[in-house]
């Protein structure tokens, strides 16, 4: 026997719970949202809804440590080989990314032929 469906006028209504970031989440986002100090402050301190001034420790702090930690870059792109972990009785092993493109794909549209041509 099949049961029967609540309609969703019998169910009781949906409660929303409403968070507010915690300060280290609201920083993370000021950060990737912008490069200036001053407005990552801006952007953090209206997300969480503290005042300006509770914030601009955490930013300032967040944006040192992020500084700290980031690695130099030469180029943006992937190096074209990796060595792998060299075991004691190997040598390193070099490991050789190609990328390859498929050739594109060509398709012959075939209609009718023209009529009076044999």
């Amino acid at each position: 026997m099949k049961k029967t469906s609540k309609s969703f006028q019998d169910l009781p209504p949906i409660r929303v719970r409403r968070e507010p970031p915690t300060i280290p989440e609201a920083v993370a986002a000021a950060q990737d949202l912008a490069d200036d100090i001053e407005q990552q402050v801006e952007i953090a301190a209206g997300l969480i809804g503290l005042p300006a001034e509770a914030v601009r420790e955490h930013v300032v702090a967040a944006a040192k440590a992020k500084s700290e930690a980031r690695p130099e870059r030469h180029s943006e792109r992937m190096p074209e080989r990796i060595l792998t972990a060299a075991s004691p009785s190997r040598a390193p092993r070099t490991v050789i990314v190609e990328r390859r493109t498929r050739p594109p794909v060509v398709v012959e549209r075939r209609g009718r032929p023209p009529i009076g041509r044999p």
